[in-house]
């Protein structure tokens, strides 16, 4: 087993853990001395051989960001999660602390860089170009070649104590397209903190703050409903954020 894997949710098909922020979900890039979340699953699951577990990906977090995965432990498994996500049929939430104060509430206009605002929520809605040859994620306008519209809903909330000119937002992203959150975040004027690659002037240390707090998905052999919940990485609260309960909204 590997030291420090958290666990979140076990049984026979799946298993949910904390990805911690800094980690790569999976893939070829650790550097040496380091593994990916994926190497230590598999060390986890069978740790005499760990190379012939089957561990089934079936969504994946940013190297900077913190927070629940869920993976299947065989070939059903897989498939019926993965259908889950494709269908947008999983609730996402994300908690993430944002730079500056964003945009004016009586913004209502959509498209790129613009904001719906319902009462209470906000309803961001863009395009987004893929990834470039350096890993970023642009705006775009509706009709460009490539870009793909981006859907996430989004309250302002308020933390018990937060860094001076940041404020704490609550996500849902309905859709899942590359940096999506970090890309909307910054387009309206509230990079994620620590997030250099769009925009952020400030440092926080570990990652960005941006936690992927909980996952909502049906159990792919019982069809339950799985509320799964990670807990915020203590270096939140040594950098300044304290949050206020710890409650998953069933939204």
């Amino acid at each position: 087993m590997s030291a420090g894997l958290q666990v979140v949710f076990e049984d026979e098909h799946c298993l949910a853990v904390v990805k911690p922020a800094g980690q790569f979900t999976q893939g070829d890039w650790a550097p040496p001395g380091e593994t990916t979340l994926e190497q230590d699953v598999r060390r986890r699951l069978n740790p005499d051989a760990p190379e012939s577990a089957y561990v089934g990906i079936v969504h994946r977090l940013d190297r900077p960001v913190s927070g629940v995965l869920i993976w299947a432990k065989n070939p059903k498994a897989a498939r019926r999660l993965a259908t889950q996500f494709e269908k947008r049929q999983t609730i996402k939430e994300y908690w993430a602390i944002v730079e500056g104060v964003g945009d004016s509430p009586s913004t209502r206009s959509a498209g790129s860089g613009s904001a719906i605002f319902p009462s209470p929520e906000e309803v961001w809605e863009d395009w987004l170009l893929p990834a470039d040859s350096s890993g970023v994620v642009r705006s775009a306008r509706e009709g460009d070649r490539g870009a793909r519209r981006a859907v996430t809903r989004v309250l302002r909330d308020e933390a018990e104590r937060i860094p001076e000119g940041c404020l704490w937002l609550r996500l849902w992203p309905e859709t899942g397209r590359t940096h999506q959150l970090r890309v909307q975040s910054a387009s309206r004027g509230m990079p994620i903190l620590g997030d250099a690659t769009y925009g952020s002037r400030r440092v926080f240390v570990g990652g960005v703050a941006l936690h992927a707090r909980a996952l909502q998905v049906r159990h792919p052999t019982l069809s339950t409903r799985l509320v799964l919940a990670a807990p915020l990485p203590q270096s939140w609260e040594e950098q300044g954020v304290v949050i206020p309960g710890s409650q998953v909204s069933s939204r």
